[in-house]
């Protein structure tokens, strides 16, 4: 959520902003300043009218002293009470018609973003070189159909399309995965956390990604009463909220933190002819990692993200590259994004395996997540978020850029104390 009194003072600036990020902006601006003033003129006309039944209140005595009839006073009084109480009703529906204005509008970019969407992201660095083959390379699908790693087939007679099995192998090499992520944050002093994978609708609001992506879940009803839950999409929306409505102290902050969880996701809409296999898929595993911090350690943090995220990748031998996003690719609740994009040989492209973003003050915001200063003063905090990694394509690149002539994979060296062999063969 953004800050209100910022949109009062820079209404112009902020619309301006949200235009990077490819959202017109101006009726939305509008209704919240028209809004807050009506809220405002409401709460001051209510504490002039309760200040007023006051005043009567105290005659009371001083007309019953001195023998007068109190009754116009009572009748007074009752009157403005009921003017005060039809404006706190008033006033309930203009605060909560206000924060439905304020919770659907994005995070404001960073200044430094290009404008625009996929078409002006920036790669920024590269690393290693591409695999060139001295045979024809096989795509994941085959590979793994034949290494007999991923059972695409029953996965479907189990779950329906978007949804694989791993067997054998396959099932190594995806816990190997695991394993290599999660012992390289515990060994950067990261927490270790497992949330619940049934998170509450209010985790969603918190993490910025309800209400616009309610449809995007998978909801449960509790069938003994009206609560409704969500299968987790990340653990980011676990994480953000794992303080909300807190205030913590500067000595408890950064806090980093890291999670492993299954990733459930609708995906709505076609797939494109190259995201076979696991590319995109309704059910995933990821390790998220995540930070709370003061706001002016926000940068160093986003960079310590964007860093570890690198290495993870580049620890399995892989080439790939780390892309700057513009504004309007950036997510709604993001005020910067850098992807981590490896290459996938028989897509001819690159992936996205990581998003490391920073969200400053949006989701602190939404979540009443803050932190009392040395010196009294209370703030907001600052919560930025990382793949580290997600599986989904790291698996399939993995395969892809390890290929042998032969149809076997050479494991990555980081892998094969969890695997147990170095080559996979039939």
């Amino acid at each position: 959520m953004l800050d209100i009194n910022y949109i009062k003072e820079n209404p112009s600036e902020v619309v301006e902003r949200l235009a990077a990020k490819g959202k017109d902006a101006t009726e939305d601006v509008a209704k919240i300043l028209e809004l807050d003033a009506k809220r405002r003129a409401l709460i001051t006309e209510t504490e002039a009218i309760k200040a007023e039944q006051n005043k009567l209140t105290k005659l009371i005595p001083q007309y019953k002293k001195e023998g007068k009839d109190p009754s116009e006073i009572f009748a007074q009084s009752r009157a403005l009470g009921a003017k005060a109480k039809e404006n706190d009703e008033v006033l309930k529906g203009v605060e909560t018609e206000l924060t439905s204005w304020m919770l659907g509008l994005p995070n404001l970019p960073d200044r430094d973003l290009l404008p625009g969407g996929k078409e002006n992201n920036e790669p920024i660095r590269f690393f290693s070189e591409p695999r060139k083959f001295d045979f024809e390379p096989k795509n994941h699908v085959d590979l793994c159909n034949a290494l007999g790693l991923i059972d695409y087939e029953r996965g479907t007679k189990l779950a329906g399309s978007g949804f694989w099995i791993y067997r054998g192998m396959g099932a190594r090499l995806e816990w190997a995965l695991l394993n290599y992520f999660i012992d390289t944050h515990i060994s950067d002093g990261y927490e270790f956390i497992l949330p619940p994978h049934m998170l509450e609708y209010e985790c969603g609001v918190t993490a910025g990604q309800f209400p616009k992506f309610a449809d995007e879940v998978y909801k449960i009803e509790n069938p003994t009463d009206d609560r409704i839950h969500y299968m987790l999409p990340t653990a980011e929306a676990a994480l953000a909220s794992l303080y909300r409505k807190e205030i913590l102290t500067e000595a408890d902050l950064p806090k980093k933190m890291f999670s492993y969880t299954p990733c459930f996701r609708r995906e709505a809409g076609s797939y494109r002819s190259d995201e076979r296999g696991m590319v995109r898929g309704h059910q995933f595993n990821k390790v998220e990692m995540f930070q709370f911090t003061l706001p002016e350690q926000s940068d160093a943090a986003f960079d310590e993200l964007v860093t570890k995220a690198e290495n993870l990748v580049s620890g399995l031998g892989f080439h790939f590259r780390t892309v700057k996003l513009a504004a309007g690719d950036c997510s709604a609740s993001m005020a910067r994004t850098y992807d981590i994009e490896i290459n996938i040989p028989s897509m001819d492209g690159y992936k996205e395996v990581s998003s490391v973003s920073n969200a400053r003050d949006y989701q602190a915001r939404r979540g009443m997540m803050r932190v009392r200063r040395a010196n009294g003063k209370i703030e907001y905090i600052h919560t930025l978020n990382g793949s580290g990694l997600a599986t989904s394509r790291i698996l399939p690149a993995l395969v892809e850029q390890n290929q042998n002539a032969d149809g076997s994979v050479t494991v990555p060296e980081v892998l094969r104390k969890y695997v147990g062999t170095d080559v996979i063969k039939k």
